[in-house]
């Protein structure tokens, strides 16, 4: 899912987790979590990351709720009918109230799932919305006068632009408007009723309604007040097992259980406080002082002795670790620089001498973990394992020959970007040796705090940048349809028509097989063409004290507060 902040099994995992604080008077529950980072947004339908996704998900609730195996179980709707053409999904919502105390209607969520389509939201996540019919449609059209147009195109189907400026903007073409009450398979048939019609079939459909982008929200108080995520959260009207209360910026969010939400009775936890260390060393101290039960993120030089300890726990995690190229900037436009730098990193050095987690070595993208075309084989061992050596540095030398920068010479210098963290700036040192001593190439590194730097890349102000990717879903499209062109979340400025193609042809099918073979033809051309360098699959490394019990750490990243007991 996601871009990650700090960052292989298939299974969420419930455990034993973190020390809550009790209250003598009143048997308080608190749990104390380091979040990580400061979320860049709390909008639903802004989210992009894990530190985002980890504070939405407690306060919102949608259609599904994902249990601890990631199946998709009934939350605001109690049922659901499926069409026999797996198109068309009819939910029956539930009676269930916002933190205002006024119900939670279908028309809520119609108007959240079509407010991040519209292209004004610029949501990156608006792709995950493609898959009702007219959704990518609405996305790409040209707001004029507040009418709504698809783009134009050439007698070969290519977009029309126009300059304005220095820009290059679409052309509308006004014989096809698109109006969103009518062309988006998403309807409120009444208060209790949604009716969601599909592009075609997407198994994966139920999961995706609990991810944070599909989470309702309240259209009365939303579709009046432009602010309404502001720093008091006065106006943060939600839905989900919590509320937030208290936000200090880059410190701590505050939330109690909500007095309104339908399950109320199996919210275990009154309180839960999200602090916002960046640093794993502080994070540390805090955790061992007692003053936080868990920390999503863990120094590395004191990873095994806290795993021999008890107090770290190394939890299986669907996600891969890599570099991303800007190939609309020069040397990295070249196919034989970027697959020089990929195959001259020592992937296997980085897993046993840095990060020290039970990673493995990427020598393809679309990690172990992830069913094929039946629940009984593999994607990463029904196609090919690797796309190339680890530490080939004979190839990625004579690639960098041909490319003319022999021995390195002539290789302008650039900048590795990551966001800040001990783990990324070892891991981005190490390379940058690598590099070095392996091409003769030259680079700098900058770290940047977590929100300028998914500005950066969104905006592709970057040269190589440090990237993550965790599962939105149990499936391998969430790691494959992010790199389309044009894509909310492929930041690289890359575009292969074909990609697209068998993409699109992977979503329209609904044999089982034949998707997931465009899936590997699509994943081979993106590890031929390398616009970004995976480096490693990831774990998840994570502090936790021993007397909380219920915890559901999710292999997609997810945690989920609401059954969390203490014990003793």
């Amino acid at each position: 899912m996601r871009k990650v902040l700090s960052l292989l099994l298939v299974t969420a995992l419930l455990f034993g987790t973190m020390a809550g604080v009790r209250t003598a008077a009143a048997a308080t529950i608190e749990i104390r979590w380091n979040n990580g980072a400061e979320p860049q947004t709390i909008d639903p339908a802004l989210s992009t990351g894990i530190p985002e996704a980890n504070t939405i998900l407690q306060v919102f609730e949608g259609l599904t709720r994902l249990d601890k195996n990631n199946n998709p179980i009934p939350a605001v709707a109690k049922s659901w009918t499926i069409s026999a053409d797996k198109k068309t999904y009819i939910f029956t919502l539930r009676d269930s109230f916002w933190t205002n105390g006024t119900p939670v209607t279908a028309y809520d969520f119609e108007y959240a799932w079509k407010r991040a389509l519209q292209p004004e939201t610029a949501a990156e996540y608006a792709y995950q919305l493609y898959y009702v019919y007219g959704g990518e449609a609405f996305n790409k059209s040209i707001n004029v006068d507040g009418k709504y147009y698809a783009q134009a195109v050439d007698a070969k189907g290519n977009p029309l632009t126009k300059k304005e400026g220095d820009k290059d903007v679409p052309v509308p073409n006004m014989s096809k408007q698109i109006d969103p009450s009518k062309n988006v398979g998403v309807k409120a048939l009444n208060a209790k009723t949604l009716k969601v019609y599909l592009a075609s079939p997407t198994p994966y459909f139920l999961s995706l309604c609990a991810f944070p982008t599909l989470m309702p929200v309240c259209k009365a108080v939303v579709s009046k007040n432009a602010n309404w995520t502001s720093d008091d959260l006065k106006s943060y009207i939600t839905n989900g097992p919590f509320k937030a209360v208290k936000w200090s910026h880059n410190e701590k969010m505050e939330f109690i259980k909500n007095p309104t939400y339908w399950d109320k009775a199996n919210v275990k936890p009154d309180k839960l406080t999200y602090y916002m260390i960046d640093d794993e060393s502080t994070a540390l101290s805090q955790y061992q002082s007692g003053a936080l039960d868990a920390s999503d993120i863990v120094p590395l030089a004191e990873l095994p002795g806290l795993v021999k300890s008890g107090d770290c726990k190394i939890m299986p995690y669907l996600g891969t670790y890599y570099y991303s190229f800007n190939v609309t900037k020069k040397p990295f436009n070249d196919v034989r620089v970027r697959k020089a730098l990929t195959l001259a990193i020592n992937r296997s050095a980085i897993v046993n001498n840095i990060t020290r987690g039970g990673e493995l070595p990427a020598l393809a993208y679309v990690p172990y973990g992830i069913p094929d075309a039946t629940s009984t084989t593999e994607f990463r061992t029904s196609g090919p394992v690797t796309f190339y050596k680890d530490n080939d540095i004979a190839t990625a030398k004579a690639l960098l020959a041909a490319a003319g920068y022999p021995n390195g010479k002539g290789f302008p210098s650039f900048t590795i970007l990551y966001n800040n963290s001990s783990r990324h700036k070892s891991i981005a040192e190490a390379i940058q040796q690598m590099w070095k001593t392996n091409l003769g190439i030259n680079c700098t590194l900058r770290n940047e705090e977590w929100g300028v730097y998914l500005d950066d890349l969104t905006n592709l102000n970057y040269q190589v940048a440090r990237r993550g990717w965790i599962g939105d879903y149990v499936d391998a499209n969430t790691f494959m349809d992010m790199w389309v062109t044009g894509g909310g979340n492929n930041d690289t400025g890359w575009s292969s028509k074909q990609y697209d193609m068998d993409i699109a042809k992977a979503k329209s099918t609904s044999d089982p097989k034949v998707r997931m073979q465009y899936m590997h033809d699509a994943e081979k051309i993106l590890m031929t063409d390398y616009p970004i360098a995976p480096i490693y699959y990831y774990t998840h490394p994570i502090l936790l004290k021993s007397k909380v019990k219920g915890l559901v750490l999710s292999t997609l990243g997810f945690v989920d507060w609401k059954n969390v007991t203490i014990s003793g």
